[in-house]
């Protein structure tokens, strides 16, 4: 067992106006509400000049010592929104053009290319920042066939993994030369939604080690599925955290789905962190139990909460969740003698 770190968060939802006006001050603030680690969306200028940082261990030391003077330290980048244009199905296009620059609007091909050598950015600047995980979406081309109907017909799925596979190993293979981890979020809207998916994707890049999992149960919560037993199957390719809290309230109108509602009004929604029902309590003891050493990052998103008062409020809550590993068994008191002869004594055996 080991110590999960922490509390960490995730800038993205609050880089904007002050004091989130730069990495300086997002920093200061976040160090001075109780957090020890933050997690840095890439493709905000304000935080960061990806290029640069791939290009320029100098620029790395500076984030560094940046971050260090505020009183954190960097947990991981994250590639969310150049990894989600590694795969755009044309249904999304000109939805998506709205996360690239504007000289890749309306031309796909471009914007991918431009997707993929911003996140091959982020492994070369992860590994400068001494980091070994980064966090990412991988796209999606089958999710608009999610519901079956009309009918997909034969074949559909298994071609849309094997192009999203096509497209992003390369990318896996030159973070595994970089030594560090893609860690996918496992999250609606991307084709990988679920164990099931992610599953089919790593099947179609081959078991690659730098294949692995952000786990997030918030959208868990929200498809309805079982997110500690997700834990069990899928622990030994979990290296990121995200503690982010939700809930699902059953009525008689709208399900799963959400009816195309606003996130108020949508049976399930994403609340500040002790505000849903998630059983956090259970998550923290089943990851310490299987050896999860990253850190436990706060993404901040709630309907209804203002953003400070959740990031406040996330910190002391990561921090009453961490569970400090026993270097000794609860019942050593006890005494007892422990060697083999004793042992075969008591069996019968001596």
């Amino acid at each position: 067992m080991k110590t999960i770190k922490g509390p960490a968060i995730f800038l993205a939802q609050f880089m904007g106006d002050e004091p989130f006006d730069s990495l300086e001050n997002a920093a200061k603030w976040m160090a001075d509400a109780g957090y020890k680690g933050i997690q840095i969306p890439s493709d905000n200028p304000m935080c960061m000049d990806l290029k640069l940082a791939a290009e320029s261990q100098d620029y790395c030391d500076e984030l560094k010592g940046t971050c260090a003077e505020a009183g954190v330290e960097i947990t991981e980048l994250s590639t969310h929104i150049q990894g989600q244009l590694v795969a755009v199905h044309p249904a999304y296009d000109t939805a998506f053009d709205a996360f690239a620059p504007q000289q890749f609007h309306g031309k796909p091909q471009a914007r991918q290319e431009w997707a993929v050598e911003q996140v091959k950015y982020a492994a070369k600047a992860s590994q400068r920042l001494g980091l070994t995980n980064s966090v990412s979406f991988p796209g999606a081309l089958v999710w608009p066939f999610m519901y079956p109907w009309p009918q997909r017909p034969a074949g559909l799925v298994e071609e849309g993994f094997k192009e999203l596979a096509k497209r992003w190993r390369p990318i896996l293979d030159y973070y595994d030369e970089c030594g560090v981890n893609i860690c996918y979020e496992i999250h609606p809207g991307e084709d990988l939604h679920d164990g099931v998916t992610f599953e089919r994707f790593l099947e179609e890049v081959e078991g690659h080690p730098r294949c692995n999992i952000l786990y997030d149960p918030s959208h868990f919560i929200l498809q309805q599925l079982d997110y500690l037993s997700f834990i069990d199957h899928y622990h030994d390719r979990i290296k990121m955290f995200h503690v982010k809290d939700a809930e699902f309230r059953r009525n008689g109108k709208s399900g799963v789905y959400g009816g195309y509602q606003g996130w108020v009004d949508r049976p399930g929604r994403f609340r500040s962190l002790g505000d849903g029902q998630i059983d956090f309590g259970a998550i923290f003891a089943k990851l310490t139990g299987y050896g999860f050493d990253g850190w436990a990052v706060v993404e901040w998103e709630c309907a209804l909460k203002h953003p400070e008062d959740g990031a406040r409020e996330g910190a002391a809550f990561v921090s009453d969740h961490i569970i400090r590993i026993t270097d000794k068994a609860f019942d050593d008191f006890a005494g007892g003698v422990a060697d083999k002869a004793t042992n075969r004594k008591m069996l019968g055996l001596a």
